[in-house]
């Protein structure tokens, strides 16, 4: 992050840390860069992260799930998920679906142009 120059920094890190429902409760490191290193090595518009989720399924039997994501153009990536729910949406309209849904009702099958058995032969 590159803060404006006379910035409270510790408050911008504990605003950034405390942020409900974000990264309030999970450990978070904050990094402030200068704009010289921002255009030298982070001007381009990759992005990528990681979510890592763990849970048990019995007393003595633990799981991680870990997720991510490595994108070479961020906008890219976003504008391709913008119209693959446009497209659920469409297919959602179709089948007569009314009300609001969140990106976890969505059938993946439906956000695909492929058809159902293609995605089953390349995917599965």
């Amino acid at each position: 992050m590159v803060p404006q120059p006379g910035a409270d920094l510790n408050a911008i890190e504990q605003a950034i840390k405390t942020m409900p429902d974000y990264f309030a409760g999970y450990e978070t490191r904050v990094t402030f860069i200068t704009e010289t290193e921002m255009a030298a090595k982070h001007a381009g518009t990759p992005h990528g992260g990681f979510v890592l989720r763990s849970g048990s399924s019995g007393p003595s039997t633990r799981h991680i799930m870990e997720f991510s994501l490595k994108l070479d153009s961020n906008p890219e990536f976003t504008g391709n998920v913008l119209a693959a729910y446009a497209r659920a949406v469409f297919r959602m309209a179709c089948n007569h679906y009314t009300g609001a849904y969140t990106v976890l009702d969505i059938p993946f099958a439906w956000l695909s142009p492929k058809p159902a058995a293609q995605l089953r032969r390349d995917l599965l």
